[in-house]
């Protein structure tokens, strides 16, 4: 995407918002960077991420914020939104940092008339252990982890929905959606591998934001791999947008 045409101030607006989305045990602020640990689960939850334009990090910063990273036994990371600056850009890249991911951040317009609250979907306002369990138990490697999951949406302070989808009587799909000043993030959508297909992972966007229109929101947003193109076209056709790319680069040290 073509920076001179994304509109910075939309993406300020979802990246602040993602911090108490999905907050990490520990955050540090510096200058105007927040440096999230989270046990390594999740890249985004332990990465160094600009939350204001033209983001700028010196050497001694950086080297700091690595020693930070280094500290708790995890690689550096740092998430090349648009909101960095082309000289930090340069910079980690010259450090060594090659790409981990590449994602994008899309939003979508809510209106409680064409939203409504899906059947077959449950609720509560804390994640509790069936919601996690659920979870874990369709991950693979680090996001199996339990502990780990549960230290993260625990942390959540803002109005949240943790939503389990039924088919058939039992638990197909889990996904949450938190709302905070008009906007609500929907993430960590799970369906069953055996109940694919099926169309409930639509069923389940579509009562998360009948949710967060319920709530007041005008706006919902995500994040989506580069990859997972089945899931980036289901957005779209739900009336996602791309607003940016970005990419979590790692330093392997």
């Amino acid at each position: 995407m073509d920076k001179t045409v994304i509109d910075t101030a939309l993406v300020s607006a979802c990246e602040t918002r993602i911090v108490n989305a999905w907050p990490a045990p520990t955050t540090l602020v510096v200058d105007q960077w927040v440096v999230r640990f989270a046990n390594g689960y999740s890249g985004r939850a332990n990465s160094a991420s600009s939350l204001r334009e033209d983001g700028d990090m010196d050497e001694t910063t950086l080297a700091f914020v690595e020693g930070l990273y280094r500290q708790a036994g995890l690689p550096p990371r740092i998430r090349f939104t648009p909101l960095v600056a082309e000289s930090a850009r340069r910079r980690f890249a010259e450090r060594g940092y090659r790409i981990e991911t590449a994602s994008f951040g899309m939003v979508a317009e809510l209106d409680p008339n064409l939203h409504p609250p899906a059947p077959g979907m449950l609720t509560t306002a804390q994640a509790e252990d069936a919601w996690i369990d659920g979870v874990c138990a369709h991950q693979t490697g680090a996001k199996r982890n339990r502990e780990h999951l549960a230290a993260i949406v625990s942390g959540v302070r803002v109005p949240a929905a943790f939503a389990t989808l039924l088919h058939e009587g039992r638990p197909a799909a889990y996904a949450m959606s938190v709302a905070e000043r008009g906007m609500a993030e929907i993430g960590a959508v799970i369906v069953d591998e055996a109940l694919r297909g099926k169309g409930l992972g639509k069923q389940m966007m579509l009562g998360l934001m009948g949710w967060a229109a319920a709530q007041g929101c005008s706006q919902a947003y995500l994040q989506v791999d580069q990859s997972n193109g089945l899931a980036f076209e289901m957005y779209k056709r739900l009336g996602f947008r791309t607003v940016y790319a970005y990419e979590t680069r790692i330093l392997d040290t």
